[in-house]
């Protein structure tokens, strides 16, 4: 059954304002979805408790290759559990790992990827995981990235940033829609309407505005503050911490922001990141 939708992005991207929006836009109430309700919209790919179960053994005692194995019967067990379209997230590359498809084509119906300027990704990460700035920029230019496999989730193949980001963007078609997290936060109702129109709940302009409403930034941060959040990787770390664009400004010296370009210019170029005087 053809029914994933992706919502994919590289870490610290937007994926989680995005499915706050879409559980929003789904949900159509009055207050907000809580964060704890997420899941119920959303299911995570790299959730353990779907590896564990078809290895019969905890998944953190899974190697990658095999983590990669198990994908795509995994990707077939969610498919498989939803009668409809089912919201799927995910960092992984677009691509192959040891030739397994990191994303089972057989099941996808589509996807949403969110793509962030990595001069802002690299000071959210940092922020993030606790680590400093040089490990952030570093871990962004490391082709053979990866997430760790914890608890909380599975490991994910990411790949360098701008191997993430080309791997989407090449898909790019009707049924796979790339947005940047910039626009977004800039034209939020213009934006976020590609996203409903994908999803086919565009029609209630009134439902998809509250629907941004009830997913911006003071909102989700208000509510972790409030409720608190699982998926915050420290314990005393928010996970909602800025959202602003072009933070990096004042947070990363000249050295750091051309190691960033030397890396990544092609792509920066191509999602229009390259800043004045560089």
């Amino acid at each position: 059954m053809s029914n994933i939708l992706w919502l994919a992005s590289y870490p610290k991207s937007g994926n989680t304002w995005l499915r706050a929006f879409l559980a929003n836009l789904v949900a159509n109430r009055q207050t907000p979805v809580a964060l704890a309700e997420l899941p119920n919209y959303a299911r995570l790919e790299a959730d353990p408790e779907l590896y564990s179960r078809l290895a019969g053994r905890q998944s953190t005692e899974l190697d990658f290759a095999q983590l990669c194995a198990l994908r795509p019967r995994v990707h077939a067990a969610i498919a498989a559990s939803a009668p409809k379209t089912v919201f799927v997230k995910t960092h992984s590359f677009a691509g192959l790992h040891a030739g397994v498809p990191l994303l089972t084509p057989q099941v996808s119906a589509g996807a949403i990827c969110v793509v962030r300027n990595p001069l802002d990704v690299a000071v959210s990460m940092a922020h993030h995981f606790g680590i400093d700035l040089d490990a952030a920029i570093a871990y962004l230019g490391d082709e053979r990235a990866a997430t760790e496999n914890s608890a909380l989730f599975v490991s994910e193949f990411l790949g360098s940033w701008s191997q993430h980001v080309a791997s989407w963007a090449a898909m790019e078609g009707p049924r796979i829609l790339i947005l940047r997290y910039e626009d977004l936060l800039e034209k939020p109702a213009k934006t976020f309407g590609k996203v409903a129109r994908l999803v086919g709940l565009d029609a209630d302009r009134v439902r998809v505005e509250r629907a941004i409403g009830h997913a911006n930034f003071q909102s989700l941060s208000a509510q972790e503050r409030r409720d608190g959040f699982a998926e915050a990787p420290v314990a005393g770390r928010h996970f909602f911490r800025s959202g602003r664009a072009n933070q990096w400004r004042g947070q990363l010296t000249r050295d750091q922001v051309q190691r960033l370009l030397a890396a990544h210019r092609e792509q920066m170029q191509r999602f229009r990141y390259l800043p004045a005087g560089y």
